[in-house]
């Protein structure tokens, strides 16, 4: 940046994590200050969160997080379910509610995540979007420091961050269930990092697996019980989707032994092949969820929004569906596009997908994936009646019914819904739940219900149908003004401090660029290895999303065997055609130093 520039107040709806203290700038004078604009259903958001800890841990006394919550879902809006969401991510930082996206706008935000740095004297010095950038954030902090402390600018001390009273009761905002041979039922207890098993009353306690943080679970969330001939093979009975640790775990209902079978514990950070790769040596990102299809387990991996698979015999991973480009396309695959799918339900020859942040039900019929029900990435609400109609808003969780039909369970909507494949038809089974995250239908043919923010498992009662009419949304995340046309797009990089561009194998630079409709762009659509580009904008399709994927290799300076990075964005920006807008729009991939 060539002039300094005051960061803006931070004027929110409230706060929290203050002990009711609303915040100012002035309060905060003297913290380096790291402003991470994020929303709670967002996966690289949730990576953040992970990837900041160890700075608020390392920097305590001179840096001050600051959680900025700018909603994308109604849901998200909601101040009670912000307050949920804190609490279930163990956020432990002080947090405004941007319900109005006002802080957003005066940040000039456009993805999430997106960070920004405030140094001790109340000046904006970077900004960045996406995930990856703890190591460029450290070396940026530490010239921070140095230079305010020498200036005695510095204010070293105890920040604002008041915590919480410790959770009581049986779980903690509950993921996934299964039920096992003996009729009990496992329940991922995510908040509570540990696996529970419970009798099928789903109330009494009979074990608990892990407990704490990291041993060896982090935020668990789906289950899958192996088949019996394959299980007595591979040495364990559940594979357990370790989603904070990116990894996946297997457990022995009879020892009780948990063994780590895939995953290196870092997240992912590479690029797209069709090779099998050794599961403990492969980098994943965010399991959400487990299926057995296809003579496989197949894995929801929400972080990269790609199916994978799992062989546990051979014990292999690969990608199975997706291209990691965040967004709704069907087709043959694996070259399709899906956004966060994060619940996975086999019936028959189908593997149905609750596909989240396209609020979309799909399925994987014969290699090819199809969309029953949803929109789009910004298209949600609750809305029943025809399929190419009905609306969901983030849902978590599917199950499949024996006459056929369908049960979702619409997350944000609170709700169960019914998808009937032979009617095209979608209801509500059951609403005024709290944040259903999966459901689970039980060898008896009863429905239960995971109520992941009431911290339990719910039944339904049986023949339960209700009509809504409901409401159609739009995410109110404000568009960027375009003009029709010949446009430049531009991702602007800086490599982090200590760093620079790594040309040994090659361009370190991608941009793939595609759009939503495809007829919005008539030109510029594809992969190339410059990160600026010429598109031509259809004066006939006055909006739409562009869907930019950037990334950059870099490498550590002046290190005899200095470390690689990779840095990767994915956005949707939806744009506006406007003949009085600019003809240029600026992406910010990594922080840009005053």
């Amino acid at each position: 940046m060539t002039s300094r520039v005051r960061a803006p107040e931070l004027k929110g709806r409230g706060w929290l994590n203050t002990g009711g203290k609303a915040l100012t700038l002035a309060d905060l004078r003297g913290k380096i200050l790291l402003l991470d604009f994020w929303t709670f259903c967002c996966i690289n958001c949730l990576h953040v969160l992970d990837e900041l800890r160890p700075l608020e841990e390392k920097y305590g006394d001179a840096l001050v997080v600051i959680g900025v919550h700018s909603p994308k879902f109604e849901h998200e809006r909601d101040p009670q379910a912000l307050a949920a969401a804190v609490e279930r991510y163990g956020v432990h930082h002080p947090v405004v509610d941007d319900g109005d996206m006002h802080i957003w706008q005066q940040y000039a935000a456009k993805a999430w995540p997106t960070l920004a740095v405030v140094d001790p004297t109340g000046y904006l010095v970077a900004s960045m979007a996406g995930e990856g950038h703890a190591e460029g954030l450290s070396r940026l902090i530490d010239e921070l420091v140095a230079k305010h402390e020498a200036d005695g600018t510095l204010h070293r001390g105890d920040g604002p961050y008041v915590p919480p009273p410790a959770p009581a009761g049986l779980l903690h905002f509950p993921g996934k269930a299964i039920e096992l041979p003996s009729g009990n039922l496992l329940v991922s207890d995510s908040a509570r990092h540990s696996i529970v098993e419970l009798s099928p009353d789903a109330e009494t306690l009979v074990r608990r697996f892990g407990g704490v943080r990291n041993e060896p679970f982090s935020e668990p969330q789906g289950l899958l019980l192996l088949p019996s001939e394959v299980s007595s093979i591979a040495g364990y009975d559940v594979v357990i989707a370790d989603t904070v640790n990116h990894r996946l775990r297997g457990l022995s209902l009879t020892t009780g032994e948990i063994t780590l079978v895939a995953g290196s514990g870092r997240p992912w950070r590479s690029t797209v092949d069709d090779h099998a790769h050794d599961a403990l040596a492969a980098d994943l990102s965010s399991p959400w969820d487990l299926a057995w299809f296809d003579g496989k387990v197949i894995i929801a991996m929400a972080g990269i929004h790609q199916l994978w698979w799992f062989d546990p015999i051979q014990r292999t991973v690969g990608v199975y569906a997706g291209t990691t480009v965040e967004a709704l396309r069907d087709g043959p695959l694996p070259d399709v596009w899906m956004a966060q799918p994060s619940g996975l339900a086999v019936q028959g020859d189908r593997l149905w997908i609750a596909d989240s942040e396209t609020s979309a039900l799909r399925y994987v019929e014969g290699g090819v994936l199809h969309t029953a029900v949803g929109q789009g990435l910004f298209d949600f609400g609750h809305v029943d009646g025809p399929a190419d109609q009905a609306l969901f808003q983030h849902p978590l969780g599917v199950a499949g019914l024996p006459d056929g039909s369908v049960l979702v369970a619409d997350t944000y909507n609170g709700a169960v819904r019914r998808f009937d494949p032979a009617a095209a038809q979608v209801s509500t089974v059951d609403s005024g739940l709290a944040e259903p995250s999966d459901i689970l239908v039980t060898a008896a043919g009863e429905v239960l219900v995971v109520e992941s923010a009431a911290h339990r498992l719910t039944r339904l009662a049986p023949g339960v149908v209700k009509t809504v009419a409901g409401e159609r949304h739009k995410t109110e995340r404000p568009p960027s003004h375009l003009a029709p046309g010949e446009v430049t797009l531009d991702v602007i990089f800086t490599p982090a401090p200590g760093q620079k561009l790594d040309s040994q194998f090659g361009s370190p630079l991608r941009l793939t660029v595609s759009a939503s409709p495809a007829e919005l762009l008539l030109d510029g659509e594809g992969t190339t290895t410059e990160l600026s580009r010429k598109l031509v904008l259809n004066p006939a399709v006055p909006k739409g999303v562009l869907q930019v994927v950037a990334q950059a290799a870099t490498c550590d300076v002046d290190a005899e065997f200095g470390a690689c990075h990779l840095t990767r964005q994915d956005w949707g920006v939806p744009i506006v055609l406007d003949t009085a807008a600019p003809d240029r729009l600026p992406l910010i991939l990594r922080g840009m130093d005053a």
